[in-house]
């Protein structure tokens, strides 16, 4: 009896380990449609939905594992930009295409034949060819009635309306204030007027930045509640959350400032958190409503957005500390992850910076500095204006980007992927001669 036990015991471990695995992905195009075909080597179950801005198509494949090594095909002049992919809990592989416009999709499995495995195949289209041919159709089979002038130059000019672009809104939160003054300094210099000093001269830069507008949460000696503070921010929908805070410790050494985002740990309580409470639930998450989801779907719109604003926040964190390590010593050399409350935004990027150690006298004196502050604001600007220039919000005034910002991880080979252009016109428009990049180096692209 044990032994048929530890007999179930282990095909069960091993039915769970089991996964399937893609061997290869084409691709085809044409003007209006393009065909994405996953070579797998078993038949698997899979399910697909679409998510708005932006526009995504997420296929999530059963018993499937992560590939560990595959090409991607060119997607040059395709309707998709990117093709991500990711593991899902055990045994589910997450395959998201990141479109370049609203379609029409379709996604069917096919069985072998002589010559191909079993397959995956998604088809996406251009709504609007998918419109014109219904309505061809319709014509073709009833009367064609004559359209008078008149009718037709008033369609004309209803379809050319244009959207007005807004601005892009950078929340700023100055840390502290009113009965709570924060960490106070060896000459009593308190941490809630320095940052919102600090705060006020960053608003100013970003107000003058064209396309921006600023938003203090705070503009005065006054107390908010850290929660609140989110809300503020979501209120203002803003692109981004920057919180302004100075360090302290009882080391009166420390020194240096540094840069944070949310870690993976608070980012999985908190999206916990957001499901279990019904009145968050009801609330927005990157513009769509969770209170008429299932918990299934909620949670995967929730993931998909705390992955897209952690991987933001990390780059305009990583461009922010490149400005603070030129005005000064930094306390760490790399950006720091914590589960800090201000943090916990589920769809806006937000970075916390720690100016500088008011605990350490050389440094109190600094912050007390007219010029310092103005120095620490524009290091804080330099790395917001190199995020939007990389990555303009599609409604936004920001043009598309004409040059690029070398941060932390990029090579000339992942650049010219992201701009889809080739590696040799990328070099030749730089004047390259060699592969080797710096962080801060600005790339001119062709």
């Amino acid at each position: 009896m044990l032994r048929f036990l530890l007999g179930l015991l282990f095909f069960t471990v091993s039915l769970n380990g089991w996964a399937n695995s893609i061997e290869n992905v084409r691709l085809s195009h044409s003007t209006n449609e393009t065909r994405l075909v996953f070579d797998l080597d078993e038949k698997v179950n899979y399910q697909a939905f679409t998510l708005n801005n932006p526009e995504r198509l997420v296929i999530d494949l059963e018993q499937t594992q992560s590939p560990k090594a595959i090409t991607l095909p060119d997607l040059k002049n395709t309707h998709i930009n990117q093709i991500r992919y990711a593991k899902r809990g055990n045994n589910t592989l997450r395959i998201v295409l990141d479109l370049a416009k609203n379609l029409d999709y379709e996604s069917q499995t096919l069985a072998p034949n002589k010559h191909k495995p079993h397959r995956l195949v998604v088809d996406l289209k251009d709504k609007q060819t998918s419109a014109t041919k219904s309505a061809t159709a319709t014509i073709s089979s009833s009367k064609i009635v004559p359209v008078k002038p008149k009718a037709v130059a008033v369609s004309v000019k209803k379809t050319r309306t244009v959207k007005a672009k807004r601005d892009i809104i950078i929340a700023i939160d100055a840390g502290h204030g009113g009965k709570d003054s924060g960490a106070v300094g060896p000459r009593g210099t308190k941490e809630k007027h320095i940052v919102l000093s600090i705060a006020r001269r960053l608003a100013k830069l970003v107000d003058k930045e064209q396309g921006m507008r600023a938003y203090l949460t705070r503009d005065s000696d006054k107390f908010i509640a850290l929660r609140q503070r989110i809300e503020l921010a979501r209120r203002q929908k803003a692109d981004m959350f920057i919180s302004i805070h100075a360090d302290a410790f009882r080391d009166r050494r420390a020194k240096g400032a540094s840069v944070f985002v949310l870690s993976k740990r608070g980012a999985s309580s908190v999206a916990a958190q957001w499901l279990a409470d019904s009145e968050n639930a009801a609330d927005l998450v990157g513009g769509i409503t969770l209170e008429d989801k299932d918990e299934l779907l909620a949670s995967v719109l929730l993931d998909l957005s705390q992955t897209a604003s952690l991987e933001a926040s990390l780059e305009v964190a990583d461009t922010v500390l490149s400005g603070l390590k030129r005005v000064g010593h930094v306390h760490k050399k790399h950006v720091e992850s914590a589960a800090f409350v201000v943090l916990k935004s589920p769809d806006i990027p937000s970075v916390l910076v720690e100016t500088a150690f008011i605990s350490n006298p050389d440094e109190e004196r600094k912050l007390n500095s007219s010029s310092h502050q103005n120095k620490l604001a524009r290091a804080v600007m330099s790395g917001i204006r190199n995020y939007f220039a990389r990555n303009p919000p599609l409604d936004t005034q920001q043009q598309s980007p004409q040059q690029h910002i070398v941060s932390r991880g990029d090579t000339l080979s992942t650049i010219a992927q992201r701009y889809q252009i080739s590696l040799a016109s990328l070099k030749s428009n730089n004047g390259l001669a060699s592969n080797r990049l710096h962080v801060g180096d600005v790339l001119l692209i062709p």
